[in-house]
């Protein structure tokens, strides 16, 4: 019914507004026009917005590449194990020729001769074999002063999975003569024979050593090792050793558990001497290790065996602790051992000894204690250093004194008394890189002796400094220098007939004897080495360039300036 009544309202509201408008059409005049059609209606556009380029509507496309995919039909092999990678061998071949080799060949004043020969083979990765040989002789300007010196010798190394082995034997000589000029109250000379003195040395030394596993947490390492030699000299003394020294280490946790043995088993003869002299050591330990410290403790049992028996017990720890890591270690220890006195290393040092006699025998010292600590480190490669002070209490000490009768040969006396000796010294080392172009490093040693019964510490010097430098002037040019200086010592005469003109004397009580200062000295030297090509080099070597006449051991001076000059080839 609404609806309805809405329907009727709409209807009879269109109907009012259609009469309304035929009502306001009334209302206005009615006129006629006319129209006249001359031309159907284009829209025309004006010059300024037409297009003046025609459109190409040809179909031109790009160039698109043919892409040909070669996709292989084989399946995903997954293992749930990892499977082991095979590595393909490819065959040894050189990159380039290598020079382990060279020779060398020199000539200078005093009649000096100088050659070396190196060879050396890298032709397998883990194996080293080689050898050398070595001849260098010179003539003082006194008489009789002569020197020669003679090497060769061979060696190798090879690494055998879980071990490394290593060994070299070798022959050495070397020659001089007795030519100390020593005279009487009268100056007549009392050396009436300078006879040639020559020392013959055949040696072998051998190693077994483990290589180090840096996955294993629980290493067991050990190494052993064998010397031996037979050494003589032109008056039928002979000296024959036999070394077996070993170690064992066993890593359990921040702990390492190992112990040093060794055996040494030595005779000395002589026309009317001999002695066997054979010593054996054990040093057990327990290390404890972390990330800054390292301490040992043990113990060093030394037993002496052959013409005398002793046996010994030493303390043995040591510490080293990071007080700045990688820049400064501070370390100290204490220990105790029995050092051996050889024939060997007495003629190294001085040569001009006597026959081996009841005046002139062997004995080893014993370092009944001997304490020592310091600081050490480095900044970066650059720079590096060692400081070290100690303090040793040492029973039978050896020093040479001139030999009565014979003043141009020297014997081996030691230092005997109710206690113990004492030295305390201080070490430092350094070694500094200043550029690519220079490098520096120097050591000094400084030594205070208080000795039971000798007045000095004979040919012992309480001051010694040794200096190094090096200068790569260019890719070419190289330049060495090396600075040795020795402080004062004194030598013993136990001969009044000995004229000491020339010497600063001191009598020693009313025992006759007499003391002789032996001035300090410095001895300087250089060489420079210029390389022609990558295989040829030339060089020259100043040895003395002070020209200081000084003296090692009373009545033997030292060769002046002397300069060697030469070629060397790599090849």
């Amino acid at each position: 019914m609404r609806y309805g009544y809405l329907l009727t309202g709409v209807l009879s509201g269109m109907m009012v507004a259609v009469h309304a408008q035929e009502e306001r059409r009334d209302e206005r005049p009615t006129t006629i026009d006319s129209i006249d059609v001359v031309r159907d209606y284009r829209p025309i556009l004006a010059d300024a917005v037409k297009i003046r380029r025609s459109p190409d509507m040809s179909n031109k496309r790009q160039y698109h590449p043919k892409f040909n995919y070669n996709i292989l039909d084989k399946k995903l092999d997954i293992n749930t194990g990892t499977k082991q990678l095979t590595i393909q061998e490819m065959p040894f071949a050189r990159t380039q020729t290598l020079t382990n080799n060279y020779a060398k060949i020199g000539a200078g004043n005093l009649g000096t001769l100088l050659g070396e020969v190196y060879l050396s083979s890298d032709y397998w990765i883990d194996t080293r074999l080689g050898g050398y040989v070595k001849h260098l002789n010179q003539q003082g300007t006194l008489d009789e002063q002569r020197f020669s010196s003679q090497q060769i010798g061979i060696f190798g190394r090879t690494i055998l999975g879980p071990i490394t082995l290593d060994g070299e034997v070798g022959y050495s000589r070397y020659g001089t003569r007795f030519y100390g000029m020593v005279n009487d109250i009268d100056g007549t000379s009392l050396n009436f024979d300078r006879s040639r003195q020559a020392f013959n040395d055949i040696y072998f030394t051998g190693e077994l050593v483990s290589n180090y596993d840096e996955q294993a947490t629980d290493a067991f390492s050990y190494s052993l090792k064998a010397d031996a030699y037979a050494y003589s000299n032109a008056y039928e003394t002979r000296e024959n050793s036999f070394a077996l020294a070993g170690y064992l280490n066993k890593q359990v946790g921040v702990f390492n558990i190992g112990a040093n043995v060794s055996g040494d088993f030595t005779g000395v003869s002589d026309a009317s001497y001999r002695l066997s002299n054979n010593i054996a050591k054990v040093n057990p330990y327990i290390r404890f290790q972390g990330a800054n410290y390292n301490i040992t403790l043990g113990a060093n049992f030394v037993a002496e065996f052959g013409d005398s028996a002793r046996t010994n017990i030493f303390p043995s720890a040591e510490i080293d602790f990071a007080l700045v890591p990688q820049f400064a270690h501070i370390f100290g220890g204490i220990t105790g051992d029995v050092n051996k006195t050889s024939l060997k290393e007495l003629t190294r040092e001085n040569p001009w000894l006597a026959a081996l006699g009841e005046s002139n025998y062997i004995r080893n010292s014993v370092d009944r204690m001997h304490v020592f600590g310091g600081i050490k480190g480095n900044a970066g490669a650059t720079f590096g250093y060692k400081v070290k002070a100690f303090y040793r209490r040492i029973e039978s000490m050896p020093f040479y004194a001139v030999t009565p009768g014979s003043p141009y040969t020297f014997n081996v006396i030691y230092e005997d008394g109710e206690n113990a000796s004492t030295i305390i010294g201080l070490e430092g080392e350094i070694n500094v890189r200043v550029s690519e172009v220079v490098t520096l490093g120097g050591k000094v040693n400084f030594n205070e002796f208080d000795l039971q019964r000798e007045e000095e510490a004979w040919y012992t010097p309480k001051m010694r400094l040794s200096a190094n430098a090096r200068f790569n002037i260019s890719d070419k040019l190289y330049i060495d220098g090396e600075l040795l200086f020795q402080g004062q010592t004194y030598g013993l005469i136990q001969d009044a007939n000995v004229n000491l003109s020339g010497y600063s004397i001191t009598e020693i009580g009313d025992t006759g004897m007499r003391k002789a200062t032996v001035p300090s000295f410095a001895d300087l030297s250089a060489g420079a080495e210029y390389r022609a090509t990558d295989r040829i080099g030339v060089y020259v070597r100043l040895n003395n360039m002070l020209g200081a006449n000084y003296e090692r051991y009373l009545f033997y001076p030292r060769l002046g300036l002397n300069v060697i000059g030469g070629v060397n080839f790599s090849f």
